[in-house]
């Protein structure tokens, strides 16, 4: 599903080149439930960013169910995001004053569905995720948990085959964060693609395979599960 051949992004600040990335090679399967870890700077958000194609690589070649999206521009790129990737990040990213199912249904608009397939959708999703007695409320009424619970119900809801998420228990305390990672988990099982960048180890060994990055390079990449049927 995944291949990454020789992949590395360079940034110029100023007079400053910084190598976030340097070389990598990866392949990510079908279904496989990934852990990106490493310390801050090792250039795991990069790798995501690549893979989640919200950022080119400066060299290398990337390829996604064996379409080359290296070089893809910016509207081509958009489109792979919404039609095959969700996305799930530490601070919900949602708007403040929008009910849930709005939330929920709003990749849907940007995809051009109708109204009523949307409102159906959404709350499919809300409700796959616990949250079918919640979808007229706003973030304000919905605890961090519930709210992140609403940010996967978002990322599900255009049906993509991979799930990206940045740190998605970084802003939960301890019994959210499990329950999301349960989650997860559940999600695992149905096939989709996971890939999670996280600095939480417990978190971390809850994936079937964890890469670890250092200063923009693979340093350490191990698969402790099978995938699951």
């Amino acid at each position: 599903m995944i291949a990454l051949h020789e992949i590395s992004k360079i940034y110029q600040m100023g007079t400053q080149t910084v190598h976030a990335l340097r070389g990598i090679n990866l392949q990510i399967e079908q279904g496989e439930y990934v852990a990106i870890m490493g310390a801050s700077g090792s250039g795991k958000s990069t790798l995501m960013n690549v893979i989640g194609c919200l950022d080119t690589p400066t060299e290398g070649r990337y390829l996604l169910d064996n379409i080359d999206v290296s070089d893809m521009d910016d509207d081509e790129q958009a489109k792979i995001r919404n039609q095959r990737i969700g996305f799930v990040f530490q601070q919900f990213n949602l708007l403040a004053r929008t009910a849930a199912i709005k939330q929920v249904a709003l990749p849907l608009m940007y995809g051009g569905v109708d109204r009523n397939t949307r409102v159906q959708r959404a709350q499919e999703k809300l409700s796959a995720v616990g949250l079918g007695d919640r979808i007229d409320h706003r973030p304000d009424e919905l605890s961090g948990g519930q709210q992140q619970r609403v940010a996967i119900a978002r990322a599900l809801v255009t049906e993509p085959s991979i799930i990206l998420a940045d740190e998605p228990t970084g802003a939960l305390d301890s019994a959210s964060g499990q329950e999301i990672m349960s989650l997860f988990d559940d999600l695992s099982q149905q096939g989709i693609t996971i890939i999670m960048v996280t600095h939480d180890q417990e978190v971390g060994e809850r994936a079937q395979r964890i890469i670890r990055l250092k200063d923009g390079r693979v340093i350490d990449d191990k698969r402790h599960r099978e995938i699951r049927s």
